[in-house]
């Protein structure tokens, strides 16, 4: 076995990893996430998407998944939060704060402050005994195991689940609000995308009912 093979192997591996993760989703997703989808789907104001560290940039990241299948989403810093810009957050607004420890100071903090605005606060983490999704109007737990993380120590697998959960819900929730093709294209004109003449078959519907924030999953 050669310099490359070994390189090779360990690439795989740490491929492997991070694909079971994500499909280890597959069996534990559940009714949490029909409830997260309807909250999103029938907010009156605008998606706010935060995470400190790794979280951060995977609520970047989903935040513009989101926007550009027809969910106006704003990606935002728990920590920035906490000196002035959560000024920006109505009570018709939700906000989904992603911790897989769901303990980080900043994250907490900021779930208060906006829940004092009157928003309601969607927590994305890996137990529903969290601080954070004890604190949360409504939690959904996304885990995964520890072999997926470089070192057992390294955000890799569990990031990789978190977008990937992030892509179902921009999906699930398109359908419901019946986005279409053409709509797409109007904010995404630029790049090899922007250049399509033939767009993708419509994506059958999804019905999701309603879900009065107050009577979400508070636990």
């Amino acid at each position: 076995m050669g310099v490359s093979d070994d390189i090779l192997a360990v690439a795989r591996g740490r491929l492997l990893a991070e694909a079971e993760a994500v499909r280890a989703l597959t069996t534990s997703i559940d009714d949490t996430f029909v409830t997260a989808a309807a909250l999103v789907l029938h907010c009156r104001g605008k998606l706010f998407i935060g995470g400190s560290g790794t979280s951060g940039t995977v609520a970047r990241r989903m935040a513009h998944i989101l926007s550009v299948t027809g969910t106006p989403a704003v990606p935002f810093s728990p920590m920035d939060s906490l000196h002035g810009s959560s000024g920006a957050i109505l009570p018709a607004d939700l906000v989904l704060l992603i911790s897989n420890g769901g303990a980080t100071t900043e994250v907490l903090e900021c779930a208060r402050i906006v829940q004092a605005r009157g928003a309601s606060v969607i927590a994305l983490t890996r137990d529903h005994a969290t601080p954070l999704a004890r604190l949360a109007d409504h939690s959904v737990v996304v885990a995964v195991d520890p072999a997926a993380e470089l070192g057992r120590v390294v955000a890799t697998g569990i990031t990789i689940a978190q977008s990937a959960w992030g892509d179902a819900l921009a999906e699930v929730v398109m359908r419901g609000r019946g986005y279409t093709w053409r709509e797409f294209m109007t904010t995404h004109p630029a790049g090899a995308v922007g250049r399509l003449e033939d767009l993708p078959p419509e994506l059958p519907a999804l019905t999701i009912p309603d879900v009065d924030p107050a009577q979400g999953d508070r636990r």
